[in-house]
């Protein structure tokens, strides 16, 4: 046999092995065919060919093992058992860039799909390796590692702990200001997942400088970028005071308020839950927002968008007026209350009812005047329809009953509160008969309309138990009024009036 008969051979096995791993990365990426792969053995025919000689076969079985892996959480564990995370983590610092990205993939892949199994590649050094790619000079092979390390830190205070002591942080904040968009974006991303965890963890991000270069990013053209830089900032934010006035003190307002009108919905989502995030900590913190415009471009906000897009937005408002009367006055100037009640009547989904209502509570739960805002846009009845309804969600019927107890107790606004005393039940009835037993004694234009609308015959029919707090509030309403008035209202007076009909003799000449 000639020599080149031989070596023909060793091309044709070259040939096989190369169309193999293309096929089997192909197949791999379409659904239906991962279980035959899964059944017929594949990960443990693809594990030698990441030792293979020829690089782009390497680097077509890692892609393939990564697409697997990356399918469900049963083939990331056989990649796992497999025994190929050493391997991977070991050519990460020896392989090629294209080989680094396919490596990176698949321990990503692995990662992302519970803490037990991105455990296994902090055990097996993975993370040591991933931050040294980190400093690679190929832009995407930096990227591919960030994503690797952000699908770690994500899933706990832990992992996101092992990322932070492999010396991550400084070198994802070296990321956020290289050119390319992508590697940008990804760089945020785990910025933001590192943050969401702990305070502690968050001020690890702070330290390394990512607030600076984040909030220069705010007006950034590329709608993702913006996404994660908002998202980032918020995840600092959250933890503390100390940390949310770091984050304004990059001067973070007015300019990201121009994110409000962003054709992105994600990015309006983003920059309301940063706001929010800021606003609940203090009534300094939500006073500045009001300063800057915050409340009212917020609410031109939660008017041009549906769904969960509209919650931070809802919640923001809830917040700062929860604070102060002020705060809650300034919600309410800026037509706060009315874009509250659509989002009350409007959203099909009852968490974002249950929002709305909440934060119509803290509005109108510090004076009459508070109150009366949000009775006269017809909410009150929209909330007690809520808190009847056996459809309606536990926490919306908690947050329905709560907010409407908050604005009842302060409203004395009496053609909001009259409705109540037909449809209400007696746990809610009760407030509304006590607001009228504190107007009805000041107020003789009131106490003559309650009589004339029907109001006062209805506190008649209403049974109390005796020495109850409601009977207390009838009585108070009564003594508002002569003694035959009330007999003349009181259930069955109208038969004693017949029976002394019957009774009576006329006289006669």
């Amino acid at each position: 046999m000639s020599q080149r008969q031989v070596l023909q051979v060793f091309e044709q096995y070259q040939k096989a092995r190369t169309q193999f791993v293309q096929t089997v990365a192909g197949l791999a990426t379409r659904p239906q065919n991962i279980e035959t792969l899964q059944h017929a053995g594949i990960i443990s025919l693809l594990r030698p060919l990441l030792l293979d000689v020829v690089p782009t076969i390497q680097q077509t079985a890692a892609l393939a093992l990564g697409r697997l892996a990356n399918y469900n959480d049963d083939l990331a564990e056989a990649v796992v058992m497999g025994d190929i995370l050493p391997q991977l983590v070991y050519s990460l610092a020896e392989q090629n860039r294209f080989y680094k990205k396919a490596a990176a993939f698949v321990l990503r892949a692995v990662g992302k799909h519970s803490p037990q199994l991105a455990q296994a590649i902090v055990d097996c050094g993975g993370l040591d390796a991933l931050v040294i790619c980190l400093e690679d000079f190929d832009p995407g092979v930096k990227e591919a590692a960030a994503w690797a390390l952000g699908y770690i830190a994500r899933h706990n205070a832990e992992l996101s702990q092992a990322v932070v002591d492999a010396g991550a942080v400084p070198l994802l904040v070296l990321c956020i200001q290289e050119p390319e968009i992508a590697l940008k974006r990804i760089a945020a991303l785990v910025l933001s997942d590192i943050s969401k965890h702990s305070p502690e963890l968050a001020q690890t991000v702070v330290d390394a400088g990512a607030i600076a270069y984040l909030a220069q990013m705010i007006l950034n053209p590329d709608a993702k970028l913006k996404r994660q830089v908002l998202s980032a900032l918020s995840q600092i934010a959250k933890h503390s005071v100390d940390l949310a006035e770091m984050v304004v003190e990059t001067e973070i307002f007015p300019v990201v308020l121009t994110c409000l009108k962003d054709k992105d919905e994600y990015v309006k989502k983003n920059t309301s839950t940063l706001i929010r995030e800021i606003a609940k900590h203090t009534p300094e913190l939500s006073q500045l927002i009001v300063n800057a415009g915050g409340v009212a471009a917020v609410i031109d906000c939660i008017g041009s968008c549906k769904g969960n897009i509209r919650l931070p937005g809802i919640m923001l408002l809830g917040y700062i007026a929860a604070h102060s009367e002020n705060l809650a006055m300034a919600v309410i100037i800026s037509k706060g209350v009315p874009q509250l009640s659509v989002c009350l009547s409007e959203e099909p989904e009852d968490h974002i009812k249950a929002a709305a209502a909440w934060a119509l509570g803290q509005i109108g739960r510090h004076t009459p005047e508070h109150a009366r805002a949000v009775a006269v846009t017809n909410s009150l009845p929209v909330l007690l329809s809520l808190y009847m309804s056996t459809e309606s969600s536990e926490d919306l019927q908690v947050k329905s009953k709560k907010a409407m107890k908050n604005i009842l107790q302060k409203c004395t606004y009496l053609p909001a509160l009259e409705p109540f005393l037909y449809d209400a039940p007696p746990n809610i009835l009760k407030h509304v008969v006590g607001q009228f037993s504190k107007v009805l004694p000041h107020d003789s234009k009131a106490r003559k309309l309650f009589v004339t609308s029907g109001g006062l015959k209805k506190i008649q029919e209403i049974k109390a138990e005796p020495g109850s707090l409601l009977q207390e509030y009838i009585n108070s309403i009564n003594n508002c009024y002569p003694e035959e008035i009330v007999r003349y209202y009181s259930p069955g007076y109208s038969d004693i009036l017949l029976q002394r009909v019957d009774s009576y003799q006329p006289l006669t000449n």
